[in-house]
């Protein structure tokens, strides 16, 4: 326990000392007319989950060598290019490349490569490329990564503790710390930090690891839906803005999320909570379900993805969007 409350203290000091570089060198988030936020205010906040590996690694450093050198060096790519993407936008080439990178290292972190055939390897590619993505997309509003990120990891937590055991605790434990610390200066009506590009994609890359570290562990893809309601939420908004004959590639207001921030005025913290719970709700069912993925996808997706079309319909409709 002593560890982990030197480690908090030690990514606290880390944050704090980032924002006064961040603050020397203008490394900060503009308003726009897309913003879900009217100030302006420090980005790159995220810079702590690769801070957290960092620190995993001073203090486990035999394992570090033996094991989670693969991740180490997919997630420290991946947050780096993300990071100067940050401060200065990068062409998506060279973006898409890091990520391709990142996402080989971690498919040989977890042993995907040799329990997949190979024919399978261009599909996890795509899938975890496009997570990754949703997870940035997602990345709008105060509080609604980190609390996120922090529900999903705690209940892989409880997983590895309770149900099977997949990786090591504090490999988990980690990336929940620097949620809990990021969202102490994320989690508030006026933001403090955002997690910016780094944050966002290192996140997404940590829980993603875990993810597959339990599917190639139980052979169990139930567990990808621990992340139903960002894969929901984007799946849909990608959908709606084909139909609209939009670029989804260039940034919206679209995400139900951002119609409920930005038209309805709802408190960020109160959206981020929400999609939170309802996600809370889908993992506990998703434990102790026996039911078969197909079933699964059916049973959460029809009355979810009911009251998402029925509350965006309506607020559409509301607001003449």
């Amino acid at each position: 326990m002593m560890v982990f409350i030197i480690i908090t203290f030690l990514l606290f000091i880390s944050i704090l000392v980032y924002f006064k570089i961040a603050d020397k060198y203008n490394i900060i988030d503009k308003p726009n007319h897309r913003s879900a936020h009217t100030q302006i205010t420090l980005r790159g906040g995220g810079i702590i989950f690769p801070i957290s590996f960092i620190l995993f690694c001073l203090f486990n450093l035999n394992q570090t060598i033996d094991h989670y050198w693969p991740f180490g060096l997919g997630l420290l790519a991946i947050c780096t290019v993300s990071f100067i993407d940050d401060i200065k936008p990068l062409s998506n080439r060279i973006r898409l490349s890091v990520h391709l990178i990142s996402v080989i290292l971690l498919l040989y972190f977890t042993g995907a490569f040799s329990v997949m055939p190979y024919w399978v390897w261009p599909i996890l590619f795509v899938v975890i490329i496009g997570t990754l993505n949703a997870y940035n997309f997602m990345d709008g509003i105060n509080g609604m990564s980190g609390i996120y990120t922090l529900i999903t990891l705690s209940t892989l937590f409880y997983i590895n503790e309770e149900v099977v055991t997949f990786t090591d605790n504090d490999f988990i434990i980690y990336p929940i710390l620097a949620s809990l610390v990021f969202l102490f200066f994320n989690f508030r009506k006026k933001a403090k930090c955002f997690a910016g590009d780094i944050g966002s994609m290192g996140m997404g890359f940590w829980v993603i690891g875990l993810i597959t570290l339990l599917i190639m562990k139980t052979q169990d893809y139930k567990y990808i839906l621990l992340l139903s309601i960002y894969g929901m939420e984007v799946v849909l908004t990608i959908i709606e803005r084909l139909l609209l004959k939009e670029n989804i590639f260039e940034a919206h207001r679209r995400h139900l999320y951002q119609l409920f921030a930005n038209e309805k005025k709802v408190s960020h913290l109160i959206i981020s909570l929400v999609y939170a719970a309802f996600q809370v709700l889908i993992n506990i069912f998703l434990i102790n379900s026996q039911l078969p993925i197909w079933a699964l996808i059916l049973v959460i997706f029809i009355p979810i993805g009911g009251i998402y079309l029925a509350l965006k319909w309506s607020l559409k409709k509301q607001y003449n969007l």
